[in-house]
């Protein structure tokens, strides 16, 4: 591990079960190490959490998200990350009502009320159609399959198939979406997730991105209900995947101090 420390406060937040360690850097003091990211986010070892989150300064937008993976990584675009930013934005002090921010991906708009966030999601981009899953990016890569009795479908061992197939490792990696349809409105996803190389309780671009899938495949209307392992979110939009938002919580769960030794 990186024998660079970070001393100061850390907050932990979490989205429908997608946790995260949330840093308030808008002093620029965070030792930004992947050794060191890593290690906080383990479970045993560390904070424990699937990414960890940076809140920065930035001239143009009322502040920055910078996100890394488990594995200690800089990471795409994270949906549910983004509202716990929001969140964390908010209880912080930076906005009331509404936002607007920067991320890897580029621009994001919220809107905050004292029980969801609602965030708009970046252009949709990438989308293919196949036989048997459709992929698409929602601010991080999709594979998109539809499936029977989700709760007992082996998420882990054929997400790792997907994800470690030597197509998707030349095209950079991808997350792995299982999708079961519900009734006429509604979708369940469960997802494992490149960088935390597990199933994690949600995901916000894996949601986004099997909402739009439904409603491309089974014509589902805006706004499409999703459950996941963690709790119930929505995605909606406007014909041509324009104006695409993730809505449902985000919640401060704890907070605590880093030492140096």
């Amino acid at each position: 591990m990186s024998n660079q420390k970070y001393t100061g406060s850390f907050y932990k937040y979490q989205g429908t079960g997608n946790d995260f360690v949330m840093i308030d850097n808008r002093d620029g003091q965070f030792p930004v190490e992947q050794p060191y990211i890593e290690h906080l986010c383990h479970r045993r070892f560390g904070i424990g959490a699937d990414g960890l989150i940076l809140l920065e300064n930035d001239p143009d937008y009322d502040f920055r998200m910078v996100y890394f993976n488990a594995d200690g990584r800089e990471g795409s675009m994270c949906g549910n990350g983004g509202r716990c930013t929001v969140r964390f934005a908010e209880d912080l002090g930076i906005f009331s009502g509404s936002t607007t921010f920067i991320a890897v991906d580029g621009e994001h708009e919220a809107k905050a009320n004292s029980t969801d966030i609602s965030l708009k999601m970046g252009e949709v981009r990438s989308i293919e159609h196949h036989e048997n899953y459709d992929f698409m990016n929602t601010g991080s890569p999709h594979y998109v399959r539809y499936v029977g009795d989700i709760h007992h479908y082996d998420v882990v061992a054929e997400g790792k198939k997907v994800r470690y197939a030597d197509d998707w490792v030349k095209r950079g990696g991808t997350n792995v979406n299982f999708v079961e349809v519900i009734d006429s409105e509604t979708i369940y996803v469960r997802t494992y997730e490149r960088g935390v190389e597990d199933e994690t309780y949600s995901c916000g671009t894996g949601v986004t991105a099997c909402a739009l899938s439904a409603h491309m495949k089974h014509g589902m209307p805006s706004p499409i209900k999703v459950r996941t392992n963690g709790g119930n979110l929505q995605v909606s939009f406007d014909e041509g995947f324009q104006n695409v938002y993730l809505t449902g919580p985000a919640i401060r769960v704890f907070e605590g101090n880093l030492k140096a030794s």
